[in-house]
This record gives structure tokens, sequence and C-alpha cells, in this order.
């Protein structure tokens, strides 16, 4: 039926919508150069001035979610397993109440740039040095597997040369993350959430069109079991569960949300608290329609394809490229709409790597950098930040190389962020949630930990789990009449799901491969997160923990809740620790406290506490 069509190639219209939305986001970080008298301070270039409102951040905490990854791979996860994967939005309400009540609260008021900066105040600088290098090879891993999934994109749909397009994505975002700092970042992602939410509606909406409406997309997928929402088997080794994805994918993604310096310096920088839990609230309105469209385009895949799989019949080499297959199929008679898609993949990377060089950047300068050059002018330390994002952008294009050879996309970022960021989680939990948690138990949990994870992660990519684990849906080629390269497709596959390029096939499996090594990848962030906890709490114990006297501000208090509510009160300070009152439309960024304290007190000294 689809097989003997023979699929466009990008026209002039796509290639201008292309062009115009990278040219939007250059320009944006030109103006964020400029005005103002551009980027005068390291707080200027890192926090934006600690100056934002709500919803510009919470549309860029949505947008630096939403990479490349989510565009591509998340559709196919559906088109390939089901749309289980909804059960996701369950996670996104646990992840965002953690990290808004939990996290953010501690966070804040201590008025920190670098997320890691908590771990020196709690436990000691060795802690927040671990954290530091923790964070920056798993930035540096995750952004050069975004960095390549768009590059597939535009090699698949439009013949661009691969590493040209992985090139250039790495020099857009340098560009304007070191021309304009942390309010380029995140204007550049409200604009480009726009094309991503474009992008997605023209799929759904010409799929809807060509399919014969919602009802028909929505038969097929029962009829082809897609709508298997509800697997309640507790086993730990099912790939896709309600379980694994409820509990394992509030572990890793609270790992990115509640700690991780990408996210965290978002809404730390906003003007006051009240608007920084309220952008990770508006934050999950967004998160829910983004999972929404990502799932029914996944689901209209399966509508088109569902009697003559493109990937078994040859016609892609890979999972991730049906969805710019499908666009160019149903959108190659409208020009420009195959160009919005292909923006729409690429804002996706955009947004994600500018954060994420923005982060490297801020944890470079504040963790590495101040500790060691402290007579250095705020002039000086912007130059510094600048620099680093340069250097940061060029490193993010050379792990694209190592992307390139981990196969499938969305389990391979998800598996990353599970092996660093769950040990890294229950780090910060340690020093947030246990008052006798102590510098000797902190370390020992994170090796103990970040071993765990490792061990499993690695186990699991070498020896992938096999298809009963995984539970892989059929994919069907009695559809496709015609012969392809000279063969008759008339099968039916169930071809095993791999993970990596790097996998090795063993005659006999062993117990080991079998259950250890085939552990939810879901669950790698929950393993490397108890264990830091577990191992933690019991080196604390007998080492002279419960012998500290902890300054309450590092731990989470029955006020951090109970302030919640002042917003609600009149003539009362938001944060009850301030120095100074607020005035109507300012800011109560604690932040601001030592910028004005340090006129009087050269040793930047709050409360007694360094900062």
């Amino acid at each position: 039926m689809h097989a003997a069509r023979g699929l466009g190639s990008f026209a002039v219209g796509d290639y201008v919508v292309f062009a115009a939305m990278l040219l939007v986001s250059a320009a944006i970080g030109i103006y964020y150069a400029l005005a103002g008298g551009g980027q005068q301070t390291s707080q200027d270039f890192l926090m934006g001035g600690r100056s934002l409102s709500a919803l510009p951040v919470a549309l860029s905490l949505t947008a630096s979610f939403m990479s490349a990854v989510t565009v591509l791979a998340t559709p196919a996860e559906v088109y390939r397993f089901g749309a289980i994967f909804s059960i996701f939005a369950v996670t996104y309400l646990l992840v965002v109440l953690i990290t808004a009540e939990v996290f953010l609260p501690v966070f804040y008021k201590l008025g920190i740039t670098s997320t890691y900066e908590y771990l020196e105040l709690r436990f000691n600088r060795y802690i927040r040095l671990c954290g530091t290098v923790l964070f920056i090879v798993q930035t540096i891993l995750y952004t050069g597997i975004v960095i390549y999934a768009p590059a597939l994109a535009l090699n698949q749909v439009t013949g661009f040369d691969l590493w040209g397009a992985v090139v250039a994505t790495g020099v857009v975002c340098t560009f304007y993350c070191t021309m304009g700092g942390l309010k380029a970042v995140i204007w550049t992602d409200v604009f480009q959430i726009g094309i991503m939410v474009a992008g997605f509606a023209s799929v759904i909406i010409q799929s809807s069109v060509i399919q014969g409406g919602f009802n028909t997309i929505l038969n097929d997928a029962y009829e082809g079991k897609r709508l298997n929402f509800w697997n309640f088997n507790p086993n730990p080794l099912q790939r896709h569960t309600f379980w694994t994805i409820v509990i394992g994918g509030t572990f890793t993604w609270t790992s990115i949300y509640g700690v991780n310096q990408s996210q965290v310096q978002r809404y730390i920088s906003c003007k006051s608290r009240f608007h920084a839990k309220m952008s990770l609230y508006i934050n999950l309105v967004g998160l829910w329609v983004i999972l929404i469209c990502s799932v029914f385009c996944g689901l209209a895949l399966y509508s088109r394809y569902h009697d003559c799989d493109p990937w078994t019949s040859k016609k892609v080499s890979a999972l991730d490229q049906l969805m710019p297959y499908l666009v160019l199929d149903i959108l190659q008679d409208y020009p420009g709409l195959p160009g919005l898609f292909v923006a729409c993949a690429y804002s996706g990377t955009l947004s994600t790597v500018s954060s994420s060089i923005n982060a490297l950047a801020a944890v470079t300068v504040e963790d590495l950098v101040k500790p060691r050059f402290r007579s250095l002018s705020e002039r000086t330390l912007s130059w510094i930040s600048q620099g680093t994002s340069v250097l940061f952008g060029v490193l993010c294009i050379g792990m694209a190389a190592l992307a390139s050879l981990m196969g499938a996309l969305l389990q391979a970022a998800l598996s990353i962020f599970g092996m660093i960021g769950g040990p890294l989680l229950g780090l910060f939990a340690l020093g947030i949630l246990v008052p006798f948690a102590n510098p000797i138990g902190a370390f020992v949990g994170l090796m103990a930990g970040f071993a765990i994870s490792l061990w499993v992660g690695i186990g699991a990519q070498l020896y992938p789990p096999l298809p009963e684990r995984t539970l892989p849906l059929s994919l069907e080629t009695y559809g496709c009449n015609s012969t392809y390269n000279g063969t008759n497709l008339m099968t039916t596959t169930e071809m095993p799901f791999s993970t990596s390029a790097f996998q090795i096939y063993s005659p006999e499996r062993t117990p080991l491969m079998d259950n250890w090594y085939s552990l939810s990848y879901l669950y790698f962030s929950t393993l490397g997160t108890l264990v830091t906890i577990f191992v933690g709490i019991i080196v604390s114990l007998p080492t002279g923990g419960r012998k500290q006297n902890i300054d309450s501000r590092f731990l989470l208090t029955k006020e951090d809740f109970s302030s919640n509510f002042d917003i609600f009160k009149k003539k009362k300070n938001v944060l009850n620790y301030k120095s100074h009152p607020v005035e109507d439309g300012g800011t109560d960024n604690p932040a601001f406290n030592h910028i004005e304290l340090n006129l009087t007190d050269q040793n930047g000294k709050i409360n007694g506490t360094r900062l």
C-alpha cells in the first residue's frame, strides 16, 4: 500500500521555514547580548539577573525537557511498544510535586547559583567537587545524544550531511548561549516551544485527515493491541509496566527536575519563590500537552503503517527515523510543513542543548573557578562564563559522535540519566531529608550508589534484555503488495529490540544476564538513589553523624511548607529569614541579600554562612 510510494525531499518552502527558526533563535541571542548594556556580570549571564517571572520559565522548563529525543523517539516507542508510555502523566505529577515541595524550598532560600554549592554548605567541598564532576560527565554524554537525534532526522528526511547537521546544531546553540546568557536561553525556549507544538499539530491534523479521523486511528491502535495502558505486573524486569513507569520514572525524572543544574538554574532565577513554584506547576500542564501529542503521533504512525511497517521492510534503518518518514509521506504536498516538523525536532535540540551549555558554564564558574580565584572581578567572571560556554559547545558536538554508536535514543538517554542522576539524587536527598547524614556517609553512599547503577546499566547495554522482558508488539508487512528490492514482503515480525551497538550475543544466557541485567532501565535511577541513601545512613550513624549541629536552612523544615500560605497574608515577607522588606513589583530572591550586604561585609557572609 505504501511501499510503492516515492517520498519527496525538502522543497524551497521547507528550507525557508527551517532557516527562519534558526535566524530568530540567533537574533534573540544577539538582542539579549546588547539589551541593557549586555551581560555585565556573571549573575546576569548565568541567572538572568534573578528577575524572571513564572510563565517564560515554565515554558523554558517544558521546552528543555522536550528535546528531539522526545519528538523522534517517543512516537517510535508508542509504535513499537504501545500507549502504556502515557502513564508517564502520573509520573510527571509526582515529579513536579516532589521538586516544588522538597528541593525548591531549600535551594531557593540559600540563594545559590550552582546546585552543587549546597553540597559544600551541607557536607564539604570534596563532596561538592564529586557532584560537579558527575554532573559535567552526565550532561555532556546526554547532550551528545540530543544533538545526534535531529541530525539523524535531517539526514533521513532531507539528505543533509549527517555530521554537517550535528556541527550546525552545536554552533547555533553555542552562539546564542554565549551571546545572551540565560535570558537568551529562556526566551529562545519560549519561541521554540511554539514551533514544537506547531510541528506536532501539523502531523496530528494531517494524519487524522488522511486516515479518516481520530476514531480510525484509535480503532487501528486497538486492533494492533497498542492501547495497552494497564499492565500492573509488579515484576521489575518488565521494561514498561504501571509500576516501572510510576516508581522508576519518578526517580529518573526527579533526578532531572529536582537536583539537575539545567532545570534548577531556571526556577531559582525567578524573582520570588511564588514565581519559582508556579513555573513548575505551569510547566506540568506543558508536559502533559507534549506527552499527549507525542503518544498520539505514535498511534497515528501505527495507523498509517499497521499493514506495511517501514522498519521491517527496510525503508528506514532505525525506529527513530519513523517520524520523519511519516512527515514526508503525509505532508509532502504542503510546502513548508515538512520543514516545520524538522524545525520542531531541531527546536527541541536547541532548547535542551542551550540549557545544558548554560548549566555547564554555571557549575564550572561557581564550583571550579570562583573557589580558587576569589579576586576576579564580575566582568572577568562574565567573560570566563562566555568562554566556558564556547568550550562546552565544542565538547558536546564531539560527544555526538559517541551518541551515534548508542542505538535506541530514548532508552540510551534515560539510561545515562538513571546511572548518574540516581546517585546524585540520593546524595541531595541525604542532605535535605536526613539531619544526621555526614560527609563520610555521603561520600561512601554516593560511591556505592554509583557503582551499583553503573554495573547494572553497562551490563544492560552489553547484554540487552530478551523480547519477553521488553514486550515488543508485532509489526506487519502483509500490506506491502509491491515487490521491494526483489523480495516479496509478506511477513510478520517480532524483531528483538536492541538498545546498543556494543551488545554481546551470548549463546547461553546466565541468571545474571536474565535477571540483574534485565532490570527495567527506569529502575537504574531508583537503584542508585536508594543504595546511596541506605549506605549513607548506615555509614553516618557510627561515624558521628548524630553529634553534628546542622543549620536548619540546609534541611527541609515545617516552615518551608507552611510558608506556601504566606502569599495570602498581607504585608508579610514571603521568606521569614529575609533581612529587608520586599517592595511591590520587586524581588524576594535571597541571592540579592548578599549583593547588598557585600557593600558592608567584604567577607560575603549571610547570617554566618558563606555563599
